[in-house]
Order: structure tokens, then C-alpha cells, then sequence
């Protein structure tokens, strides 16, 4: 962690028991995740509102400032402090932020779990996102590192598993596994992912994305801007991810589970080894 950057260490309670009733009458207790808002103040001024899990609040908040764009380098942020108490998240920064009114002006309802809000004409910003050629051994994938990745998820222990309700994410180099994050939206996980890389300088190139949900536009957009080029989900696609991909370079792959998968966009960058069809 870069000596200049305060963060408090606020986890909180990631599920709960409750008592419910169920088709034969029987009542019994089971594990439901939590949620919970964490507001952010920059600067002391309100910024949005985040319905959380609470696993990393400052990794999550720090993340949403970096894919917002609305901080530039991980210097330029002093402190995050997390007060469950209050349910809020105080964001201190060296030299405030530029034009702080007219970045936030413009909010976008976003497709992700708990209404994510996007700020800012983002998909002006397109052009600069520059992702590593195809050519490029360590940005490709084979056949056989997507299965080991998969195999990777499938064993890793989750709150999903115990508790259900939650979306997961998790940050590969090939089929290793090198964090792994839940929360009740994917679009609060992949911003946590991207706090964690930003905070210890971790570069996306030769990385692969994993997500449980489904690859809509803000998925594809923060993955890019992660620099990060190849994108993983269990689940399908969005026509404007699908476009946007494909614009961005983007290798994606949906209904990827156990041994089945499909790749929407990237081709060049996949090596298959397809298995020989049953019956031939």
C-alpha cells in the first residue's frame, strides 16, 4: 500500500440468519447475505450512494473513483474513511477534484444490480482506452487455461454458496487466480477489483476478468478502462456490450460453465483445442 494512502479497515458482517417458512410449513433459520448503503462524500460533498455487501468498502469506493475517472492517479487521493455507524465513506483528496459540478452533472441509471449510476459522457473517453495487441502472448487465452480457470471458480469457497444473492468476481493471469471479490451488484465487485489493482499497481494486460453476471456495456467499459482484455462471465451478453467490445478489441466469452462456453468477440486472441464431437 503507497505510504500517502489512508485507508481505515471497515469490513463488516458479509451475511445474516433469518427465520422463514418453507412449502411444507416447516420453519427454520438460514443465511442470507447482507446489504447495506454506504454513501460517499468527497471532499464533503455528497457523490452517490452504493448499496454494498461491505467486504471492502475502501477498495470498492476507490475503484468507483478510478473507473468514473474522477481521480487520476492513486497519489492524488489522501485518505478513504469507512464508518459503518453512519453508513458512509469520507473521501479525502490532495488537490480536490477539477470541475467536481460539471463531471457529476450528468448521471446514467446503469443496467447493474442495484441501480450502478455512471457519471459523465464515458463513452467519449472510447478512443483513449488502449488495450495489447493480440499478437501479444501474455494478452491470448487457450482452450485448455479457460478450463482450469473455470475449474478455479467453481471450487473457490463464496458467500454465493452459503448464502446465494450475490454476484462474484475474480481477476486471473491465465487459469491462477489472483483475487477474488463478491458483492450484490457485479458493477460494486469489478470496481473493488479495480481499487485493489490500482492501490498496489497491478496493470491489467496480461490479466483475464471473471464475472458472474451478465456483460452489459458498463461490464465491457470498466474492464477496458482496467486495461484488461480479456472478459470472462458465466452468464450472456447485451447488444451494446457486444458492440462495444468489439469496438474496444475485447476477447468475451458468456455461458461459460464447467466445459461449455461461447465466444462473442476476440476470436484472435483465443486458441482453441476443440474436443473431438461425442459419436464421430
Amino acid at each position: 500500500m503507497p505510504a500517502e494512502l489512508r485507508l481505515t479497515q471497515a469490513r463488516a458482517p458479509l451475511t445474516q440468519q433469518v427465520r422463514v417458512l418453507d412449502e411444507f410449513g416447516a420453519e427454520r433459520s438460514i443465511t442470507i447475505p447482507a446489504e447495506r448503503a454506504l454513501t460517499v462524500f468527497v471532499d464533503r460533498r455528497e457523490l452517490v450512494t452504493l448499496m454494498t455487501l461491505g467486504a471492502s468498502p475502501e477498495l470498492l469506493v476507490l475503484g468507483y473513483l478510478r473507473n468514473q475517472r474522477l481521480v487520476d492517479a492513486v497519489a492524488d487521493v489522501e485518505s478513504i474513511t469507512v464508518d459503518w455507524d453512519v453508513h458512509a465513506a469520507a473521501v479525502r483528496t490532495r488537490r480536490g477534484i477539477a470541475h467536481f459540478e460539471r463531471k457529476t452533472a450528468k448521471r446514467v441509471v446503469t443496467t447493474g444490480c442495484g441501480q450502478g449510476t455512471m457519471f459523465g459522457d464515458l463513452m467519449s473517453e472510447l478512443d483513449t482506452l488502449k488495450l495489447p495487441a493480440a499478437s501479444d502472448p501474455a494478452a491470448r487465452i487457450s482452450q485448455s487455461a479457460l478450463y482450469g480457470l473455470l475449474s478455479a471458480v467453481r471450487v473457490q469457497e463464496s458467500t454465493y454458496k452459503s448464502a446465494g444473492s450475490v454476484h462474484g468476481c475474480a481477476l486471473f493471469r491465465q487459469h491462477e487466480m489472483l483475487t477474488f471479490v463478491e458483492d450484490v451488484g457485479r458493477h460494486n465487485a469489478i470496481d473493488t477489483i479495480a481499487g485493489w489493482m490500482w492501490l498496489n499497481g497491478i496493470e491489467g494486460g496480461d490479466k483475464i476478468f471473471y464475472t458472474t453476471g451478465r456483460l452489459t456495456s458498463e461490464m465491457v467499459l470498466k474492464s477496458a478502462q482496467m486495461g484488461v482484455p480479456i472478459v470472462v462471465s458465466r452468464s450472456g451478453i447485451t447488444q451494446m456490450g457486444h458492440e462495444l467490445a468489439t469496438r474496444l478489441g475485447l476477447t468475451l466469452f458468456g455461458r461459460a460453465t464447467n466445459r461449455h462456453f461461447i465466444c462473442y468477440s476476440g476470436f484472435d486472441r483465443f486458441d482453441a483445442e476443440p474436443e473431438p464431437v461425442r459419436g464421430a
